[in-house]
């Protein structure tokens, strides 16, 4: 077992670049399947997920060659199936995407139930509901999910709720359907936007990324090679930014699109924190205490549910009280039991935590319970009085990529050790 050992008590300072979305890539990989094609992906980071992906992607015939540490060339001139290993698919929830792009490719798909962060219910009835729109039927037993189509034919489909993985994946599934495709309460993220992006690329019709209302225009063929660079992570780019706020540090973040951070560069300047903003850099500091504030998670462009935890850490030693509202997913707050190991005052209820701020954290063994709540403890471990272990590390090495080295040349002082 790995375990991360922090020394805390540190100021982070200094200069940190942004990986390519984890979100972005994690959809991208499976949507090149819509062609047989040879495509090389640039800025895609080196994490759990993508290489999950990657190995799906070779089970059924895709060729992948890693060129460097990010940038790998896809060949799928030798798929040959459509059913895929349902011992890889289970571990991870974007194993769906597969499903919108097998389907439109070749008509069927068989995939076992997508896995990934215990964040609660995580339906994937907006998917079906898409999929059988589009004139698939559907059989969902034994722990996998089968759909098939003669072909998928363009219609009007409203999302019940907004989704970010419904509003891809149905988009993905509609660019080689006969006709037009309209998703309307679309999701708006800046990730369903670079995966619209990379689909035009390819040679799809797509217009209204980013807005509530996504058109499609279905075409017959897409084209057999292109390249293109994965957006930068946005939820990376957030997580070193509350880091720099919860330290009293000083960083530069590099490589990121600070439009995608409004909502959260809002909350920074509300706890008292400083942000200047350089072109595709943010410089994010703080020299006191944050203040107490509330806060609610919202699709985009509200508060992203996947950075709660983080700021969560920077209201645990925030100056009086602050709450947090989830509005996305149930199981959220987990992260608050092991906050509260390490001397935090956080009280728990459902979707809604309350934070009496406290003056400082001290050390404690804790456990990742997911991907956004293990980036978290490494906050909380870098500002705490002590030593901290963290276990669970395969859920922060899902989407983040050499994490401890990042934070290491910003002063921190963290180890990762095998027991």
């Amino acid at each position: 077992m790995e375990k991360l050992v922090i020394s805390g008590g540190t100021s982070l300072r200094g200069e940190v670049s942004i990986i390519g979305a984890k979100n972005s890539a994690i959809a991208i990989l499976p949507a090149t399947l819509l062609s047989n094609g040879i495509f090389t992906l640039h800025n895609v980071p080196n994490i759990i997920d993508v290489r999950l992906s990657c190995q799906i992607l070779e089970a059924i015939g895709s060729k992948i060659t890693w060129i460097d540490k990010n940038t790998l060339v896809i060949d799928n001139k030798d798929v040959h199936s459509t059913n895929v290993p349902l011992d890889l698919t289970s571990k991870f929830r974007a194993s769906y995407y597969l499903i919108g792009s097998l389907l439109s490719k070749y008509g069927k798909i068989e995939v076992g139930l997508p896995g990934g962060c215990n964040l609660g219910v995580r339906p994937i009835d907006q998917h079906i509901k898409g999929f059988e729109a589009l004139g698939a039927e559907s059989n969902i037993s034994q722990g996998k999910i089968s759909l098939k189509a003669k072909k998928l034919i363009g219609t009007n489909i409203y999302m019940d709720i907004v989704s970010v993985g419904a509003t891809i994946n149905i988009m993905i599934a509609s660019v080689l359907a006969k006709g037009t495709t309209t998703i309307e309460n679309a999701a708006k993220e800046p990730h369903v936007v670079d995966i619209a992006n990379f689909l035009n690329s390819m040679g799809a019709d797509i217009r209204g990324a980013g807005t509530d209302i996504i058109k499609i225009n279905g075409v017959e063929n897409l084209k057999d090679s292109c390249s293109y660079s994965v957006v930068p992570d946005q939820i990376e780019a957030g997580t070193f930014m509350l880091a720099a706020v919860a330290s009293k540090g000083n960083i530069l973040i590099k490589n990121c699109i600070p439009e995608h951070l409004d909502s959260l560069i809002s909350k920074i300047s509300e706890v008292g924190g400083n942000v200047e903003v350089f072109g595709d850099s943010i410089k994010v500091s703080a020299d006191k205490r944050p203040l107490g504030t509330s806060l609610k998670t919202l699709p985009y462009p509200g508060f992203p549910t996947d950075l709660q935890p983080q700021m969560g850490v920077v209201l645990s030693v925030a100056n009086g009280t602050s709450i947090i509202n989830e509005s996305i997913w149930d199981s959220r707050f987990q992260y608050t039991a092991e906050l509260n190991k390490m001397g935090a005052n956080i009280a728990a209820h459902d979707r809604t935590a309350f934070f009496e701020g406290v003056s400082h954290l001290s050390g404690a063994p804790v456990y990742a319970s997911d991907l956004r709540a293990g980036a978290a403890l490494v906050i909380a471990g870098v500002i705490a009085n002590g030593t901290t272990e963290i276990y669970n590390l395969r859920h922060i090495d899902r989407g983040y990529e050499n994490i401890e080295e990042k934070f290491n040349k910003l002063g921190a002082k963290i180890k990762r050790i095998q027991e």
